[in-house]
């Protein structure tokens, strides 16, 4: 699976912007990272919420087509997300699958700042469209 074809084939220009880099995938298990932008960020300086999701979203896409060995369509039922403290610098995403199903799939995704701590988590649910 070619990350970054992905990324041009399926997801919307605004979240191409995002500059989401692929790190690494596994079956069930996809790691990005966010490149720290001015564009992206809040009062402050600190990267806002609304850009952190879409990269959360994007990154469980990537691990749900990784465990079920490449992109069938999905959509997102929910995304529950705590922020527990702000992001200054460049985003680690990393999504992992927590159980597979035949129409629905649940996963955590788990945000780090530069340094390395956790800055966000989230619990997802995605159907299999």
């Amino acid at each position: 699976m070619d990350a970054d074809q992905m990324l041009k084939d399926l997801f919307a220009p605004w979240v191409q912007a995002l500059g989401l880099k692929c790190q690494s995938m596994q079956p069930g298990e996809a790691v990005f990272l966010l490149p720290f932008s001015p564009q992206l960020c809040r009062e402050g300086g600190s990267v806002c919420g609304q850009a952190l999701m879409s990269a959360a979203d994007t990154a469980m896409v990537f691990a749900i087509s990784a465990q079920l060995g490449g992109f069938k369509p999905m959509t997102t039922v929910s995304l529950n997300n705590s922020f527990l403290r702000p992001v200054m610098g460049d985003a680690r995403i990393t999504a992992r699958v927590l159980k597979p199903g035949k129409t629905l799939m649940f996963g955590e995704i788990e945000i780090a700042g530069p340094d390395g701590k956790l800055c966000a988590h989230a619990t997802t649910t995605y159907a299999l469209v």
